[in-house]
């Protein structure tokens, strides 16, 4: 314990946590108390960012290079591992905590007015709370197993709020999907920690990163392995090539469930994990460069599937994976701090986007399809206004946050790899051309509303709009705490995370094809900062000659090029090629299986079907009795026998007892009696 307001790590989960309980309490007994739901719901996501500045204050008081680990009890007491419930503080810690709690705050706000009317209002406030319960255990967790129980927590959460309309087959199929798929980065994740014990004896923090130089072989197979399967875990979460179909699916559920998903929790967790275990990356150059190529190619892919979406939320969800994509692109060439920092602006202007779109849907009373806007700008003046905020921040226009983060990103990627860089560089103009689409065919143009929805438009509630408004600041000077020293700034968000990355910085300096950096000159990165300004320019011309002043001609390159449209359109066929190779055909074994049922029932006249359940059946229940059962009783007996001598002697009659105690006595006095007479002759 420090004895400072560091020892108060604990209450920002605690609350959520009791937020889950009293919420989940009232969904069963008061389903329609949404005033008393509302106030926990958000009341505890407030207090816990506000405990989240007091630890954050007290932290940075202490001037501590080394993080400070609060244990609480033992939980994984086994031979050589000695797993503990403990909390971690340092720098990168204390970023995620903020964010965290920060933006899933404003997000719970928005959800008053937008769910209000929703007859699951106590139940989604609950599932809500849990989510940040368990992303702030992830990013806390001191250890491999603490973080996993938030890993696999947002993931139980993910299922629950992606799939929150049930009732819905679209949204319940969503909700299994994104489970599923997240399960197999899991599989990595765990295969990974099994790895990072044999090799180094534990998995705390501290101990697997004082001891990996020493334990594991900087370049050497193993550690290779070890994080290339950390990276499968986090392609899983964060939504990278090939596990990343999930995230445009999750769009089912409500919009803020997709802000609080894509902007402020789930998908980030994969680019901290990577952060995290800066240095056991760094051992491994080839998975850094797995990690940065990969990075790079699904922030393209993703941002040319993002041109031709029609659905306003799922232009958002590609934008998402394209920009975590650009995040995996900094933490793999070694930017550790660029990657965090963009995750940071992210944030903000993702949230703010997001539950833009959701107000503008709820404008619309409920209209998703962007074929169906247009000409909102004066209808609904807060809302389009914050949104285009948070588009030029997206789109990299200074001094918006997000051209200092994904400026700092590319300028990095530049040292390491210019191939890498051009691919960024694509990227960012691409980005600025679908947000830009995004936002000419919402809010500008000619009115395509339908009739009916058009009498109904107006703007949201101020429990919708002042989160918006908020957020809207932050992306607008969110990005000035990483002013880069170019600009007359002080890198001071690099310098807040040093203590954290300077391992990586001070293991090697390899870039993603091993070899060593340099860094740029003042005049190179001047333009490389105006290179990433002229093509976010270009992309919003691009976009107004498209979507505004020659409406007409995306239909005709379409038409002209229809392959090209079709392919991109159906999002390259990822979705039909995985149903081919893995869904259809797991639903082929099935029926595969019911067909060879019905035969072998037909050959040997046996009375009814589902011989091979019965059959499975009775294997399962002989398994149980004779060997699962079996081996219990077996031990049973054992102990059993070998104690039936001092079972003789538990007659449970104190005259025995008395006897007992009397002869023990008597046989110590005759033996310590004999030996003095022994020492006396």
């Amino acid at each position: 314990m420090t004895g400072t307001a560091v020892d108060l790590i604990w209450l920002p989960p605690a609350l959520a946590l009791l937020g889950f309980v009293l919420n989940g309490t009232l969904a069963l007994t008061r389903p329609t108390a949404k005033t008393l739901v509302s106030v926990i719901g958000a009341g505890v996501l407030l207090a816990a960012f506000a405990a989240s500045i007091a630890v954050f204050s007290a932290f940075v008081g202490l001037h501590a290079d080394e993080p400070v680990v609060l244990r609480y009890w033992s939980w994984i007491p086994v031979g050589t591992l000695q797993g503990d419930v403990a909390l971690q503080v340092d720098q990168l810690s204390l970023v995620m905590l903020l964010v965290v709690t920060g933006v899933g705050s404003l997000i719970h706000l928005f959800s008053i007015g937008y769910m209000k009317e929703d007859p699951g209002y106590a139940r989604y406030f609950a599932y809500l709370n849990l989510f940040v319960f368990f992303m702030l255990v992830l990013v806390l967790g001191a250890s491999f197993p603490v973080m996993f129980v938030g890993w696999e927590g947002v993931g139980l959460c993910s299922y629950l709020l992606i799939g929150f309309w049930y009732n819905d087959a679209a949204n319940a199929t969503a909700g299994r999907k994104a489970f599923i798929m997240n399960r197999i980065g899991d599989f990595g994740f765990m295969v990974a920690m099994f790895m990072i014990f044999w090799s180094t004896g534990s998995l705390d923090f501290g101990t697997v990163f004082t001891h990996a130089p020493n334990a594991l072989a900087a370049g050497g197979r193993t550690v290779t392995v070890i994080t290339l399967f950390l990276f499968l875990g986090c392609t899983g979460k964060s939504a990278q090539i090939p596990l990343y179909t999930w995230l445009p699916d999750a769009m089912a559920g409500p919009t803020p469930v997709s802000a609080l998903i894509h902007a402020a929790t789930m998908v980030t967790a994969g680019v901290y994990l990577v952060a995290r275990c800066n240095l056991l990356f760094a051992m491994a150059p080839v998975s850094s460069a797995v990690v940065a190529g990969v990075g790079a190619l699904t922030a393209l892919f993703a941002a040319t599937i993002a041109l031709k979406q029609w659905d306003i939320k799922k232009v958002l969800a590609y934008s998402t994976i394209s920009q975590l994509g650009y995040m995996f692109l900094g933490v793999g060439t070694g930017a550790i701090s660029a990657g965090m920092f963009h995750l940071i602006t992210h944030a903000f202007f993702k949230a703010l986007l997001f539950l833009g779109s959701g107000s503008v849907i709820h404008a619309l009373s409920g209209e998703q399809d962007m074929r169906k806007m247009g000409a909102l700008w004066a209808k609904i003046p807060t809302t389009a206004k914050t949104f285009l905020a948070g588009t030029l921040a997206i789109a990299g226009i200074p001094p918006l946050a997000g051209f200092f983060s994904k400026d700092e990103i590319l300028g990095k990627t530049f040292e390491h790899s210019p191939g890498l860089w051009l691919i960024g560089f694509i990227t960012a103009g691409l980005t600025a051309l679908y947000m830009f689409r995004l936002v000419f065919m919402t809010f500008f143009g000619r009115s395509r509303v339908d009739h009916e929805v058009e009498h109904h438009i107006h703007e949201s509630p101020k429990t919708m709009t002042v989160p918006l408004m908020i957020l809207a600041v932050l992306s607008v000077i969110g990005g000035w705490i990483g002013w880069p020293a170019a600009l007359g700034g002080s890198n001071r968000f690099e310098h807040f995370l040093e203590p954290v990355v300077a391992a990586r910085s001070s293991e090697n300096s390899w870039s993603a094809h091993g070899a060593a950096v340099a860094s740029h000159s003042a005049e190179t990165e001047y333009g490389l900062m105006l290179a990433s300004v002229l093509i976010a320019l270009v992309g919003i011309w691009l976009a107004y000659q498209l979507y505004i002043k020659n409406p007409a001609t995306p239909g005709k390159l379409a038409a002209s090029w229809p392959w090209l449209y079709r392919i991109v359109y159906r999002k390259y066929y990822v979705d039909e090629i995985y149903d081919a190779m893995f869904v259809n055909r797991a639903k082929d074994l099935g029926t595969a299986l019911g067909v060879f049922d019905a035969r072998i029932v037909d050959r040997l006249g046996v009375d009814g079907t589902g011989w091979l359940t019965r059959f499975t059946s009775d294997v399962s229940i002989w398994w149980d009795k004779w060997i699962v059962d079996g081996l219990v009783n077996f031990a049973g007996r054992v102990v059993q026998i070998a104690s039936y001598p001092v079972r003789m002697l538990q007659t449970g009659l104190f005259s025995s007892y008395a006897l007992l105690i009397v002869l023990g006595v008597i046989i110590l006095l005759g033996y310590y009696g004999h030996r003095v007479m022994q020492l006396l002759r």
